[in-house]
Formats: C-alpha cells, sequence, structure tokens
C-alpha cells in the first residue's frame, strides 16, 4: 500500500494565492464589522472594539498585526473611552446647571427688577426709582416721560452728570403737581454730545411675571409684566 504525498504539489505561489483570498476575506470582514456595529453613525467605542476584534480574528497569517500598531490600537481605544465618559460628565454638569437655572427662576418670580427699557408700568401712588446711562460726562440732560397716548405728562432736568449710571426718581405726578392715572408710562432721556443731540438709555423697573428656562443651556429670559421677556444678564438692580 503506497501513500502519496500531495502536499509537495504546492508551491509558494499557490500558498501566496490562498493568502490573497483570506486578504479578501479580511476586509469583507472589517467592512462588515463596521457596517454591523455603526449602521450609517459614526464610531463610538463599542464599534471600534468589535472593529478591532474582527481585524484581529481576520488578519493575514503571513503578515500578523504587527505589536507596535496593535499597541497603538489599543492606546487609541483607551483614548476614545476617556472621551465618552468625560462627555458623560459634562452632559451631567449641563443638567446639574439647568436645575441651578430653574431653582434661581423660582425665587425671581414676582420679584422687581431694574432693566434695560423704554416703558414701564407704573404704580403712581408711590415713587418709582431708575437710571439712566450716560456714555460720558455732560453738562446738561432731560428725561422726558409720556403716557400710553404720547401725551407728555412729566419732563425731569437731570442737570449734568458723569459718565455711568444716574439715577432718577418719579413721584407720580406731572408738570402741574398732580398725581397722574396709574398704567404704562414711556421714558425717553437725551443730551447734547459735541453740538449733536443723543438719545441715552434707561433702566426701568418692572415685576417678573414668569421666566423662561432654555432647553439648549441658553440664558434664563425673564418675562416681564406688560413689558415682554429681558435676558437675565440684562438686569442691572433684582429686589428693588
Amino acid at each position: 500500500m503506497s501513500v502519496t504525498d500531495t502536499t509537495s504539489s504546492l508551491s509558494l505561489n499557490d500558498i501566496l494565492a490562498n493568502s490573497s483570498v483570506k486578504t479578501n476575506t479580511t476586509t469583507d470582514g472589517l467592512t462588515g464589522a463596521v457596517s454591523s456595529a455603526t449602521g450609517s453613525q459614526s464610531l463610538g467605542k463599542d464599534a471600534f472594539l468589535q472593529l478591532l476584534v474582527t481585524q484581529l480574528k481576520n488578519q493575514n497569517p503571513l503578515e500578523p498585526q504587527d505589536n507596535g500598531a496593535f499597541v497603538a490600537q489599543l492606546a487609541q481605544f483607551s483614548s476614545l473611552e476617556g472621551i465618552t465618559t468625560l462627555n458623560t460628565t459634562v452632559s451631567g454638569i449641563a443638567s446639574n446647571y439647568n436645575s441651578s437655572q430653574a431653582l434661581q427662576a423660582s425665587s425671581l418670580v414676582g420679584r422687581s427688577v431694574i432693566a434695560p427699557g423704554s416703558k414701564s408700568v407704573v404704580d403712581t401712588s408711590k415713587s418709582m426709582t431708575g437710571t439712566v446711562v450716560m456714555p460720558s460726562s455732560v453738562s446738561d440732560a432731560t428725561l422726558k416721560i409720556t403716557d400710553a397716548d404720547g401725551k407728555a405728562v412729566r419732563t425731569i432736568d437731570m442737570g449734568a452728570q458723569s459718565a455711568g449710571n444716574a439715577s432718577f426718581i418719579w413721584d407720580g405726578k406731572n408738570d402741574a403737581g398732580e398725581t397722574v392715572a396709574a398704567g404704562t408710562y414711556t421714558f425717553a432721556a437725551s443730551t447734547t454730545i459735541d453740538s449733536q443731540a443723543v438719545s441715552l438709555i434707561t433702566n426701568l423697573p418692572a415685576t417678573v411675571n414668569s421666566v423662561t428656562i432654555s432647553q439648549t443651556g441658553g440664558e434664563l429670559m425673564l418675562n416681564l409684566a406688560g413689558l415682554g421677556s429681558v435676558a437675565l444678564s440684562k438686569v442691572t438692580t433684582i429686589g428693588i
């Protein structure tokens, strides 16, 4: 009984040919791993690990994974894991910040604030306080108050003022000394700078009716009674 050795008929080219088929299988395996792990989304840590394992399973036996390249891939995986953990931590901090904003918001409702604006709902039975922003030192500034119908009820001479916020007080009376009705009034301040008439910014009191909290991490918006919304950062005084 004779035994025929068929292995001797395999040449180096045959082995390399078989090796090239394996290489194609490796490419197909990696492509399949990426598709099954990620779909149409970007690579995450689980997809990266599945890709790495698939690459090791389908590596070319004649050209195995280099130790240095393998260590580099592990380092990349470790970095990806750290970034994922950092993102989770930052998301938690952002959530806590939003909760803190909600707590701040609840304490502002019903309180009075001073914020930039030209109109204010005034209870004329008592005095109100506001400020006018002076861009520079001026020799004379005037504040004109008009009612909802556009009728001038009071003109306040603020005199010379230095740069900064200049306070004013209105006692709710017109130029004749009579107390006017409560309601919404418009305040317009002006001065003369370099022989040019300049309108000035007024900061007026208002009551906070409600607060709008941004769901995307934006700034708190205060909804003022009869005056609309203003950003919290624009408020100059709280709890007057």
